[in-house]
């Protein structure tokens, strides 16, 4: 496959219907997750891998809502990671590419879980969009920002769009 980010965009969007909600939230943190990953240099493969838990990290949530009547972070946590090897198995991607871009997914509303810079950026570019769309205290991102935050391209990006 040629162009994996496209195809498992496709994925997605077909997987979530008319939840226009959820396939723009995806569709934002992949926005930057892929500029971000970019600006602070990962690799071709990284790059793959980060774009792609992007695209599918939220992928838990209808079987979350389904099990548990609930998106809670730690439900998508548990039923993203099996979604996601479903929609990836029909890619070319090899075992343990599958297998990172489900561990991002199954650890990015765990902050300690951080291991590498993909999960970091993923986890940042989330928090960028939700900061938005949960309508989050400038306090609270200020916290964010000085706790979590790692990239110096995700601490520009949220200083310019909410801290200033």
């Amino acid at each position: 496959m040629s162009d994996l980010p496209s195809y498992v965009t496709k994925k997605m969007i077909l997987y979530f219907g008319n939840d226009i909600k959820r396939i723009n939230h995806a569709l934002k943190v992949y926005g930057f997750s892929k500029t971000i990953g970019q600006l602070e240099g990962l690799n071709d493969n990284e790059m793959l891998i980060l774009e792609l838990a992007s695209i599918l990290h939220d992928i838990g949530i209808k079987e979350s809502e389904r099990k548990y009547n609930s998106s809670a972070g730690n439900y998508q946590e548990i039923e993203g990671p099996p979604v996601a090897k479903e929609l990836l198995k029909e890619t070319d991607l090899d075992d343990s590419t599958i297998e990172r871009i489900c561990f991002l997914i199954g650890n990015h509303h765990s902050y300690n879980r951080i291991d590498k810079i993909d999960l970091q950026i993923l986890i940042e570019s989330d928090f960028l969009v939700n900061a938005y769309e949960d309508n989050i205290k400038i306090s609270d991102i200020e916290y964010m920002k000085n706790k979590y935050f790692k990239t110096s391209t995700g601490k520009e990006l949220l200083n310019s769009i909410y801290i200033k």
